[in-house]
């Protein structure tokens, strides 16, 4: 099959240019290896409002069409399928109007910054089932993640008790907040490590682990670094079975750490840095073990030397894809979609849990208490007005 999906970008800053260069096989993310064009994927047009953005980009890519607005190159014939790569609010709205214009939408991570937008724009994809609507979590192409949640959804390792993920390699310099306005503010962005770095993670932990019902937060604001928005955060979760989870992200770590942990009934799962996962399956399950284990039979277990002490055996494997090569994987699989209808492994409509659970993670912090999840949406809108208000460079939503 020779037909390829013509991808218009809109928005041409880092993220954007990095997808130029993915689908021309011109570049990509600076100093990592640029991954294969995807086969049935091509560049159809460029739109950006910047003056140097238009001139880089008829310099670099002269044969290919670019506009200055959104609409015009949506309406334009010249493409099959757009790409958000713009500032998070604006997400919701151009996707609406996609949905509404026929056209197909790819939509960057996160799906917006507060789930009334994110709601409204699932329901008109639902009003417009035969228009394409995916999101850009290109971590659910890594296969060992996809393993983990086969793993975890199968049963075989009973129920989850809890699950714990540390996500601290996101540093960022004071440089990098510098170079948009728009970067860690209430109005422009929406918020800080929680709308931009930790998405991904954030919607792989609902994908694996569920959706936790009740959320409490603490969130620190400018933590190091001269923002006013949340980059060091810690969220406790509860689910509707009983378990509890934790999450910790911040962005001034510079020697970071990726760690997931999953208990079960049957044994615990490790995710180290995206990259090995470990397997420890119990001989006899917890429970049973709890009910029949003497503390003499605990301490031979527990001293003895093979591994586990004959309590568990283990299984490793690893993931070795890149991180062009997962946002490729994703376009291809949405060109799949559209020429020949197969499921997409990141629909739309996946991206407001995140968002709900982004949104409680903060109204909790700043109410100071526990709360339900998903929040009321009018309630937390309320609240980030107020500090768009205070922030007083945007006008509130």
């Amino acid at each position: 099959m020779d037909k390829k999906i013509r991808f218009g970008l809109i928005g041409i800053g880092a993220q954007g240019g990095a997808y130029a260069g993915f689908l021309t096989g011109k570049g990509g993310f600076a100093g990592m290896p640029v991954p294969p064009c995807p086969p049935h994927c091509a560049l159809g047009a460029l739109c950006d409002t910047d003056p140097a953005k238009e001139a880089m980009c008829k310099e670099k890519y002269p044969e290919i069409p670019f506009y200055t607005d959104w609409k015009d190159m949506v309406n334009s014939g010249n493409v099959d399928a757009v790409i958000t790569t713009v500032p998070h609010y604006l997400h919701t709205e151009i996707a609406i109007y996609c949905l509404e214009h026929g056209m197909n939408v790819l939509v960057e991570k996160p799906a917006g910054v507060y789930a009334k937008a994110v709601r409204e724009m699932n329901e008109c994809a639902a009003a417009h089932p035969d228009v394409a609507f995916g999101i850009m979590f290109n971590q659910r192409t890594n296969k060992l993640y996809q393993k983990v949640k086969e793993l975890v959804a199968s049963g075989e390792l009973g129920q989850i008790r809890r699950s714990s993920w540390i996500i601290n390699s996101w540093w960022r310099p004071d440089s990098y907040y510098r170079q948009s306005d728009w970067r860690a503010t209430w109005g422009g962005e929406g918020g800080g490590v929680l709308v931009n770095q930790a998405p991904h993670q954030l919607d792989l932990w609902q994908w694996i682990c569920g959706i936790p019902n009740k959320v409490y937060a603490k969130c620190i604001y400018g933590s190091h670094r001269d923002i006013i928005v949340e980059n060091d955060v810690t969220i406790v979760t509860e689910y509707p079975n009983g378990a509890t989870g934790s999450f910790v992200t911040c962005t001034h770590d510079p020697n970071g750490t990726d760690r997931l942990e999953i208990d079960l009934d049957n044994g615990k799962i490790v995710v180290d840095d995206s990259k090995t996962a470990t397997v420890y399956r119990l001989n006899k399950s917890e429970d049973e073990m709890n009910a029949t284990m003497s503390m003499m039979e605990v301490s031979k277990l527990t001293s003895g030397n093979s591994a586990g002490g004959g309590m568990y055996t283990t299984e490793t494997f690893e993931n070795t894809d890149g991180w062009g090569y997962q946002h490729t994987t994703v376009m291809e699989d949405f060109a799949m979609h559209i020429l020949e209808g197969t499921p997409l492994l990141a629909p739309g409509s996946d991206g407001i849990n995140g968002v709900n659970l982004a949104n409680a993670t903060l109204l909790s912090a700043w109410l100071g208490k526990e709360v339900e999840n998903p929040v009321d949406e009018d309630l937390y809108l309320a609240e980030l007005n107020k500090r768009i208000a205070a922030e007083g460079k945007f006008p509130t939503r």
